[in-house]
């Protein structure tokens, strides 16, 4: 079973996987888009670790909500919605309870990843976040490792992509060939969740 603790090191160790990865996500984000999403996403989830330091939700559910209003209030783009989006919409499906179960945080997950799908309108094969998050969150029904690495293979996959949606999807042929920043970051979040799991 995991507790309010859990979730709280894992936005933490996300934190310090986007402050490790900020210089990179900017990069992949600069030929097909703003060239900002490593700087919102740092401050994103710096905000959110200071944020759940400062005031120690008790619950799972709320670790998540916090997070997620935390993001949607501090991050600029789209990036802030969506992400705010998943983990709101997963710390509502947890509710109020202690503890959750590994199968009650993986239907939760899914439930926020459809929510990321309605709002962006996007589903896989888009060139989106959605490319590291769909696979990754089927595979938690193996592992959180396996999750890990998928959302990663996802990432990865979105090079050879045509955008579909984003700002990227005004370039045309032109988004070929590059990852999507926001598939490498939905990845940077399920790795972190691998690492704080064990």
């Amino acid at each position: 079973m995991r507790d309010a603790d859990f979730f709280r090191r894992w936005m933490a160790a996300t934190a310090a996987a986007v402050e490790q990865e900020a210089d990179r996500l900017t990069e992949l984000d600069s030929p097909i888009g703003d060239a900002d999403h490593g700087v919102n996403m740092l401050r994103g989830f710096t905000a959110v670790r200071e944020v759940l330091d400062a005031e120690g939700p008790g619950t799972p559910g709320a670790v998540l909500r916090l997070a997620g209003r935390t993001l949607i209030s501090t991050v600029g783009g789209a990036s802030g919605p969506l992400y705010g989006t998943l983990l709101r919409r997963t710390g509502k499906e947890l509710g109020e309870a202690a503890e959750v179960s590994d199968d009650a945080l993986r239907e939760a997950l899914y439930a926020g990843v459809g929510a990321v799908a309605q709002l962006g309108g996007s589903a896989p094969g888009d060139k989106t976040m959605l490319d590291a998050l769909v696979p990754g969150v089927a595979a938690l029904s193996t592992s959180y490792r396996a999750a890990g690495d998928a959302a990663q293979d996802g990432a990865q996959a979105t090079v050879p992509m045509l955008a579909r949606k984003g700002r990227a999807r005004y370039l045309g042929e032109r988004s070929i060939g590059h990852q999507d920043p926001g598939a490498t970051s939905a990845a940077l979040l399920l790795g972190a969740l691998a690492e704080v799991a064990g």
